[in-house]
């Protein structure tokens, strides 16, 4: 691409436009620096008009858009290819909280939003926005929506798809569409929202949202507790929803090789209980009294828990240094999984009633063919999202064993993703397809639906230049 073209570029949208290597290098790599690619620029429009400007050079030109939010993904999803023909459309600027209505409970920000900005604004206003991520500091609203991110109150709250409204989007003909009504009801025809959210960027760029916000609770209270093991989890769980409906916000499930594994890395994490166990389980309660009625909630029902040998011990928090103490062991994980070295990860959503069954027949296959390496699993057990990862053993993991366990990957992913198909699960559930499990999710998927799914690509994005070779298989991306 000349230099001139770029120029008539710069010249037609109001931003900033990145040519030199140096200055587009961070925007070509992913988070895990997993893959790399090459691009002719990297444009950041700070406006839905700039971003219409620039989607419409790129189809003048033949030139495939990769959106771009805070880089944080995990499956490559907004990292362009090596071909160089495609342009980074990085969002961060349009960084603008638009509105925030608190009759409506209600906020409208821009895509380059951060999550946290998004928390923080509603906070500000006596409101709650559930959504909550590791990378909250530095993912943004758009590519939330874009990935249909969850967290750890999918439980109470639903994921990203749940918690919007409305949203303003760039359709891949450089058209505008404002779609940002602050409605809970709506029946006028098809949910162009839903096509656009969990697309990943390959029907239209998402520039704006409406947000769902919630009041603020009076009181959080955290529960680290001990559980024999997952079927006991899935027990105690039906237990906790019983008796703390809708006060029941996030139940998570770690195994003690976790646990293990952050007391290693983490300086300040401890245990906090008198003994060991196989399995905990973290669950959390917001009340809207005070916090003295939401520990007698949870004291009751981890009573009659231990009563029924569901749960041998646990631990409550009783201010809010402990309450953090408690989640920063569920959610120091994935970085402690990473300070072991490298990490065989599956990110899959099953049906919660088949959970333990998954758990049990999975690891009996893979202990029988690959017996070295350490199962890593922990989740959102609330809303069936598993993180089923394995590391490498204990006494394997200098870079002399890398090799090796590498290339377990492929036969590990295949096993894994078999047993997650015939339990009725999904092999993505929170972190999108993107480059990493693209062609493994089209094997999954029936004819039919993969045909529905070419179908509604070709007729939004004819040309095919947006983020191609994401999430649909390359013939049809």
């Amino acid at each position: 691409m000349d230099d001139a073209a770029l120029d008539r570029l710069g010249a037609g949208f109001t931003g900033r436009l990145l040519t030199a290597a140096d200055d587009m290098a961070p925007f070509l790599t992913d988070w895990r620096r997993k893959w790399t690619g090459r691009a002719v620029a990297v444009a950041q429009p700070d406006s839905a008009a700039g971003v219409a400007a620039v989607v419409r050079w790129c189809a003048e030109h033949g030139i495939a858009v990769v959106p771009q939010g805070g880089n944080t993904g995990l499956s490559g999803g907004a990292t362009p290819d090596t071909s160089g023909r495609a342009l980074v459309l990085s969002l961060t600027r349009l960084n603008k909280v638009r509105a925030l209505d608190p009759i409506n409970n209600t906020i409208t920000v821009e895509a380059g939003v951060t999550l946290q900005q998004v928390q923080e604004a509603a906070r500000e206003a006596g409101r709650l926005f559930p959504l909550s991520l590791a990378a909250e500091g530095t993912c943004t609203i758009g590519g939330n929506l874009a990935t249909n991110a969850g967290g750890v109150q999918v439980l109470r709250y639903g994921n990203a798809r749940e918690l919007c409204l409305g949203l303003e989007v760039v359709t891949a003909q450089g058209e505008v569409w404002d779609g940002l009504r602050g409605l809970r009801k709506d029946n006028t025809g098809y949910d162009l929202r839903d096509l656009y959210i969990g697309s990943e960027g390959t029907l239209g760029v998402i520039t704006a949202a409406v947000l769902k916000l919630f009041p603020l609770p009076a009181a959080q209270v955290a529960a680290f507790v001990a559980v024999p093991g997952p079927a006991a989890a899935l027990a105690l769980l039906q237990l906790a929803q019983a008796r703390l409906g809708a006060g029941l916000t996030a139940f998570e499930l770690m195994s003690d090789t976790c646990i293990a594994l952050v007391e290693k890395h983490v300086d300040a994490a401890r245990l906090p209980l008198a003994e060991r166990s196989p399995w905990y389980v973290l669950l959390e309660v917001s009340d809207n009294v005070d916090e003295a009625h939401a520990s007698a909630a949870v004291e009751g029902l981890l009573e009659q828990a231990m009563e029924q040998a569901l749960v041998t011990d646990a631990a409550l928090s009783s201010s809010l240094a402990q309450f953090q103490a408690l989640w920063a062991l569920r959610e120091d994980i994935s970085e402690s999984q990473g300070a072991e070295g490298r990490t065989i990860k599956h990110d899959i959503a099953l049906p919660i009633s088949r959970i333990a069954d998954f758990i049990a027949a999975t690891d009996a296959a893979i202990q029988s063919q690959w017996p070295e390496p350490r199962l890593v699993v922990f989740g959102h057990l609330g809303d069936g999202n598993l993180h089923y990862n394995l590391s490498p053993a204990a006494d394997r993991l200098g870079a002399e064993h890398a090799e090796a366990f590498t290339a377990l990957e492929a036969p590990i992913n295949r096993c894994v993703h078999d047993a997650v198909a015939a339990h009725g699960g999904s092999i993505s559930a929170e972190h999108g397809l993107g480059v990493l499990r693209r062609d493994e999710a089209a094997r999954y998927k029936s004819p039919t639906e993969r045909a529905l799914m070419q179908a509604i690509k070709q007729a939004l994005d004819p040309h095919h230049l947006m983020n191609p070779a994401k999430l649909l298989p390359l013939e049809n991306a």
